[in-house]
């Protein structure tokens, strides 16, 4: 048998005889993004020694992907690490260093950050006209002013009209187009300028909060999401230092890659056992069990102590007393059925269903020579033709029209001369099925036509992100639709077996990721947050069992 290893300055164990037996217990980790890997720091870090990390891609990192071409560092996934006091992925960057050499461009203040707040946004039409600045920055107040207004709903328990439909984007529309066109000051041709902006601003909006369409993000709940104080810091060597922090003292033995996970059979009854049995033709895989064998338990799992049992896609079932799930929440919409057996409880489904995840992906271009202005920080399209219409919706031959802007990263002296591309939705999903000829056709020919030089060249090389067609990743983040809460969030973090609901073991699967977590989804320090959370409520159940054991009566047994 195993045996707990205690350090001998521990006064309060938490593995001490926790499940009355002198085992480990048995941990498994799925996925091994920020939220897997903080997790599974802290059970190690707190004397737990059986734990395993699955994580179905061959690489660590998650949403999180680093990217080297020339002597620049491309982020494909998390860029920003949003706001400092008290932001433990911050926290993690600054005390090792990795923000030294972030300059004061790379520290951005404003609520929708570039990668630099030097220089001027150009506003371009289709026309190939630029939008004077003082009219972008009196449109921008007013925007922002409505933005403001549609916190209000969350943090002051305002009520929803019915006219907005409970959504963001209608509700954002419907009130700056009336400020719009109630101004006595603006001939006709600058209001219907400002409501191509709008537009604009909208699509941005989109690719921020990775929804396919404002529409869909929920008015009443916006407000909840929580901005940490501090500015956006874009971390130079790449946000992957972060990852490899966290990673650094898990052992290799641990993690095992390329390991994507079909089901997990929690509450293991004799129809899962059954179910191996039938199973025992197949091959065998990594041995993670001195008592197990291949794919076949050789006892009862209820009397030999795992109540789970976490089949993988290459056959191999691998026992656990507990799961970490951190898988995202696009995955969980597409393959929850089959992924947990028996099926989840109703309430979690509903979760599922009712959360929102979509695509936001980038577009890099790279060019010998820049065609931009030096004081230009972006360029931003804005189609005419589209001021009036309710919702924008592309057939899928005009994907293009939904790149909101391209953003010129900054100092070129890190970067060279790139230009890095929004884009959000099905069209996003679009872009990923084209290939790197088509985009970069598609992408010249759109920079051509809103800023009127013809002789843009095409770019030297273009990198691009896949986060919709990704089969273990399938979407970017996580946002409150319209119909959801943040008590969704809970509800999805809640573990199983509900504790009030059984007297089955408990703790057998738990949830993190960045969706899990109620103020602050859609990033990285609220995945990594969850993950703590998740092993801290592992941590404190053994410390309880250890705490309940030790003051028995002697009598007692």
């Amino acid at each position: 048998m195993q045996s707990c290893e205690i350090s001998s300055d521990s006064t309060d164990d938490p593995l001490s005889s926790g499940l009355r037996t002198h085992r480990q217990p048995r941990i498994v980790v799925i996925g091994a993004g920020l939220a897997g890997l903080a997790a599974t720091k802290i059970l190690l870090k707190n004397g737990f020694t059986d734990v395993t990390v699955l994580e179905a891609s061959d690489h660590i990192g998650g949403r999180v992907q680093s990217v080297q071409l020339g002597k620049a560092t491309l982020e494909l996934g998390a860029t920003w690490i949003h706001g400092a006091n008290g932001n433990p992925v911050y926290h993690l960057a600054e005390d090792n260093g990795l923000l030294e050499h972030t300059t004061d461009g790379e520290r951005s203040e404003g609520r929708i950050s570039l990668y630099t707040k030097n220089g001027v946004a150009h506003y371009q039409t289709n026309a190939g006209r630029r939008i004077p600045k003082d009219l972008v920055e009196e449109f921008s107040d007013l925007y922002n002013e409505v933005y403001e207004l549609t916190q209000e709903f969350f943090q002051n328990g305002k009520p929803v009209c019915a006219e907005s439909q409970n959504s963001v984007g209608v509700f954002t529309r419907d009130v700056v187009r009336k400020k719009i066109m109630l101004d006595p000051d603006d001939p006709e041709c600058t209001k219907k300028l400002k409501l191509s902006m709008l537009q604009q601003y909208l699509k941005v909006e989109s690719c921020e909060s990775s929804s396919p369409s404002m529409d869909e993000v929920s008015l009443s709940e916006f407000g909840e999401w929580t901005e940490i104080p501090g500015a956006h810091y874009v971390i130079p060597e790449g946000f992957m230092k972060v990852v490899e922090l966290l990673a650094q003292d898990i052992p290799s033995r641990t993690l095992s890659l390329s390991k994507p996970v079909r089901c997990i059979h929690w509450n293991y009854s004799a129809k899962h056992q059954q179910a191996i049995a039938q199973s025992s033709h197949t091959h065998q895989g990594n041995n993670h069990n001195e008592y197990y064998d291949g794919c076949q338990p050789r006892e009862d799992p209820l009397i030999f102590g795992h109540p789970i049992y976490v089949e993988c896609q290459d056959e191999e079932w691998i026992p656990a007393d507990h799961v970490i799930v951190t898988s995202s929440l696009g995955v969980l919409k597409q393959n929850h059925e089959a992924m947990f057996s028996p099926s989840l409880p109703e309430e979690k489904v509903l979760a599922i269903e009712k959360l929102g995840i979509s695509t936001t992906d980038k577009i890099f271009l790279e060019y010998e020579e820049p065609f931009w202005s030096p004081e230009c920080n972006s360029i931003q399209f804005v189609w005419e033709d589209e001021a009036l219409l309710e919702q924008l919706v592309y057939p899928e031959e005009l994907w293009y029209k939904k790149i909101c802007s391209f953003d010129v990263l900054y100092p070129p002296e890190r970067y060279g001369y790139m230009l890095s591309g929004w884009i959000c939705g099905q069209e996003a999903l679009q872009m990923e099925r084209c290939d790197d000829e088509t985009v970069a056709e598609t992408c010249t020919e759109l920079l051509r036509r809103f800023t009127g030089n013809p002789n843009i060249p095409k770019p030297w090389r273009v990198l691009r992100s896949s986060w919709g067609s990704n089969p273990f990743i399938r979407g970017s983040y996580s946002f409150t639709r319209v119909g959801s809460s943040g008590e969704d969030c809970e509800r999805l973090a809640m573990p199983l077996p509900y504790a009030n609901s059984t007297k089955a073991p408990p703790l057998q699967v738990l949830f993190a990721g960045e969706a899990t977590h109620r103020k602050y989804y859609s990033t990285t320090h609220g995945a990594l947050l969850s993950g703590q959370r998740e092993a801290t409520r592992l941590i404190e159940m053994y410390q309880e069992l250890h705490r309940a054991e030790t003051t028995k009566p002697n009598n007692v047994k």
